[in-house]
């Protein structure tokens, strides 16, 4: 396909595209519209396909780590750059990738890549939003003896941190992890450089594109019962339920938001993403199926740190076979590790998922 220039309009429609496909985590809406008032119109990304390059061509992940909740968080735009700046010092690297689609990561890299004269990736790691770093490590986690090598930096006054770090997958993330928690609660992070090769066969090809249309789909609409609508029209979902919330309990525990809600008859799980919708006590929905609030009066996608007890929201669920998503969101391993997290099961058994 021919590389395009992406635009203001193209920004503000992955933005809210993103952040459906979030599920809710992924970063917030007034965060990812920050970022694009600062990207343009001092910068014109690029917007690349995976088929204009080698197959041995690398590019790394860039990502923000934390937890979305996080009150003293800050991230410059320094230093989103100097965290993949790192990278291309140490890896030639052709393009940025995004790890994920939410409201603050489908752009993220956009204003990087434009500083330093690179292209985007239309391939995000995942074409939703997840939890862990290794879940956005294209299953690097199952080569063996693979080093992880990933830059960060965040924070500000006495907690501005900068550095790298390089180890085992799982080594290198929980390192970053517990050091976005020193950083106030996020860091932009640069990880990962791979080749294309591996791209086409890990990545959530066109999720960038999507994540675009999406967007374009609900602003296109003006009510909030239209926009949830075409919504569930775009992504072949449905509506789980339309409620108040009544109860409503987060807490950050390792860099993470972790909880649980009650919206009408429906309970939703959190680890950051929502993880798990029962009704009545009956499973409906289980990540990585797409599980998201949206406002009821305005269809405005609501993140999981922003919900409160009394606001009216709609619950919608889009089957994982509907969405475009990284070869870890069907790895036992991976999925295993959100069980003891909120305290319910996530895998039925060694063949199956549970949905």
């Amino acid at each position: 396909m021919t590389r395009r220039t992406l635009t203001h309009d193209d920004a503000i429609n992955a933005i809210y595209g993103g952040c459906i496909l979030g599920g809710g985590g992924g970063g917030r809406l007034a965060e990812g519209l920050s970022k694009a008032a600062e990207i343009f119109p001092r910068h014109a990304p690029e917007l690349a396909t995976i088929d204009e390059f080698d197959s041995d061509a690398v590019v790394p992940c860039v990502a923000l780590v934390g937890a979305p909740s996080a009150k003293e968080m800050y991230l410059s735009t320094d230093q989103m750059i100097d965290s993949v700046a790192r990278v291309r010092n140490d890896v030639p690297i052709v393009a940025i990738m995004t790890n994920e689609n939410g409201a603050a990561t489908t752009t993220n890299g956009w204003l990087q890549a434009a500083a330093l004269g690179l292209p985007v990736l239309d391939s995000p790691a995942n074409g939703r939003a997840h939890p862990t770093g290794s879940m956005g490590a294209l299953n690097l986690s199952e080569l063996e003896d693979y080093v992880s090598f990933q830059a960060f930096a965040g924070g500000k006054g006495t907690r501005q941190i900068a550095g790298t770090v390089s180890a085992s997958l799982d080594l290198a993330s929980s390192a970053v992890r517990s050091v976005s928690i020193q950083a106030g609660g996020m860091v932009s992070v640069c990880r990962n450089p791979v080749s294309i090769e591996y791209l086409s066969q890990n990545a959530a090809l066109g999720g960038i594109t999507q994540a675009i249309k999406l967007g374009q789909v609900y602003h296109a609409r003006t009510s909030g019962a239209s926009r949830v609508s075409a919504v569930i029209d775009f992504l072949g979902g449905s509506v789980l339920s339309t409620g108040t919330v009544t109860s409503f309990r987060m807490v950050e525990s390792g860099g993470f938001d972790v909880g649980e809600v009650l919206i009408g008859d429906i309970e939703l799980t959190i680890w950051n993403e929502y993880m798990t919708a029962e009704i009545a006590g009956q499973r409906v929905g289980t990540f990585p199926d797409l599980i998201m609030t949206l406002d009821t009066a305005t269809g405005e996608p609501i993140v999981s740190a922003e919900l409160c007890e009394g606001r009216s929201v709609t619950t919608i669920l889009v089957p994982r076979d509907q969405l475009l998503l990284s070869s870890t969101m069907n790895n036992p391993k991976l999925l295993k590790a959100i069980e003891p997290v909120i305290g319910k099961p996530i895998l039925a058994n060694a063949e199956g998922v549970l949905r």
